[in-house]
Parts: structure tokens; sequence; C-alpha cells
């Protein structure tokens, strides 16, 4: 085979698996979305949240898990976090709330955003942030949860036990679920009757929750606490109108959607601040 035959081989195989991009200076961002093929941190300018003091109705979890942020942030020892329960009660913006807290009192703390679908490459991604002992990194897990035949869930091991080489020192999990252990109950349910030892058929994906030090419930808010929500939006969006008709909308609103929560609330926010022409 002529050298141009092989150049022209080599430059395919070099489309088809391009080299790894060198990781960028994580000190251009506050957060990055790590990507795959090629590897890489793509840093983001501006993080999608709302304030901390927004979320209500979570204010146990919400104080719990600002505490462990502000602890690893600090440098100081502090715990993998499970964040399950119920659907659009904040779960996600409390993660990134906690780490915009972190962010104001001027402490080093990254947010590094990993999909499940990336849960195997976990192992790369733990390379380069061990590489810069200097910053700490929150390593955020959203909507995570696994079915009967995934396997991902060995990856994420990596991150809770860190295997021989361990997980670095400047890394810590939170992960999202609406699950408490990650999987659908009715597959816990099928397998233990009907493997030969039921116990151990479950045991090494449900005990994949109990590795992470914090499990904090999410629950669904009462009325009380969905009206608190939309009263905190109009009042830091400047957002007038009258109480009665507010509460009556609001009520009618959830009743649409058949639910209420931290997201019905926010929805319905955007509704009444958009039909007063004000921005949010």
């Amino acid at each position: 085979m002529s050298d141009d035959a092989l150049a022209r081989i080599a430059e395919a195989l070099e489309r088809l698996a391009p080299a790894p991009q060198a990781a960028p200076d994580l000190n251009t961002a506050d957060a990055f979305i790590w990507h795959t093929a090629p590897d890489r941190l793509e840093p983001v300018a501006q993080v999608s949240r709302v304030d901390l003091t927004l979320l209500h109705g979570i204010d146990r979890s919400r104080d719990t898990l600002l505490t462990n942020t502000l602890q690893f942030a600090r440098g100081s020892a502090a715990n993998n976090a499970l964040l399950w329960g119920a659907r659009g009660m904040g779960k996600s913006s409390l993660v990134k709330a906690a780490h915009a807290a972190a962010v104001a009192e001027g402490l080093p703390l990254k947010l590094v955003e990993l999909a499940r679908e990336d849960l195997p490459s976990v192992g790369r991604l733990l390379a380069h942030l061990r590489a810069a002992p200097e910053l700490r990194f929150v390593l955020f897990c959203d909507d995570l949860s696994f079915s009967h035949d995934d396997q991902h869930y060995k990856s994420l091991k990596a991150v809770l036990d860190g295997g021989i080489e361990g997980r670095p020192d400047n890394v810590i999990l939170y992960a999202t679920s609406n699950r408490r252990h990650l999987m659908p109950r009715d597959m816990i349910e099928n397998e233990r009757s009907t493997a030969i030892s039921p116990s151990e058929a479950v045991e090494e994906k449900v005990s994949l929750s109990d590795r992470f030090g914090l499990w904090l419930g999410f629950h669904p808010c009462s009325q009380d606490e969905y009206l608190a929500m939309i009263a905190g939006y109009c009042a830091a969006y400047g957002v007038q109108a009258d109480p009665d008709q507010l509460r009556a909308e609001a009520i009618e609103w959830q009743a649409t959607r058949g639910s209420r929560s931290g997201r019905v609330a926010w929805q319905f926010f955007t509704d009444l601040a958009g039909r007063q022409g004000v921005a949010i």
C-alpha cells in the first residue's frame, strides 16, 4: 500500500475518533459541562438558576445542602449528596443556588454538570479535575436513575468510592433523582421475587444510594407553601397584583395542572409577569 493511501486512512481514522481537546482554563468560568467525543469541559457563561432566598418549602434541605457545600468549598470534610423526591420541588435549583452562594463568598468552587449517559467517561473527567487541586468541584448529575439492564451505575461508583486511586479530594458529587434508590420500586420487587438469592439480587444497585452521605428528601408542597413561592417571586421581580385575585388565579392555575410544586408556581408567575409586561 502506498504512503499516500496510508496517509488518507490515517486522516479518516482521525476524523472518526478525534483526539481529546485540552482542558480549558478552569478559572475562566464558574461552571462547566462535560462532553465526550471528544472529551472536553465546556465553560458556561451564565448558569440558569434562581436565588437561594426564593426557594420556599424546602428550608431543612436548603440549609443542610448549603452548609455541606460551604464546608467543602472552604476545604473541610463534606458528603456526597442525593436529592430525591417530588418533581418540580427545586432539587436542581437548590444545587445551583448553593453553588452560587459559595461563589458569592469568593470561594474557589466550580460546578461541573455530567449527563447520566456520560457516566462511563467519569474516570477521564476525574483525571482532569484531579489535576487542578487548587480548585474545588461539585460534580452535578441531574435526574439520575437506572433501568433494569443499565450498567451505568457501576461507573458512578468511581465517584462515590473511587476505587484503588480514590476519589479526588477536590471533588464531591451531588445527584438529583425522583427515586430514593435510583431505580423503580417495581424493578426492585421483581428482582427480589425471581432471584435465587433475593437479597443479593438488588443489593448492589440499591446500596448505591447508601453511598451518598446526605439524603435530602423533597415532598409535594402545601397550598400555603405554593402561594408563598409565588409571593416571593412577585416581591423579587416587582410584580404587583391584588392579593385576593392573585390567590384565586394561582389556585385555579395549580388545579388545571393537577399538582402543586415550585415549578408550577414559577410557571404561574411567568404567565402573570408576562401579562403585566414584566421581563424576568
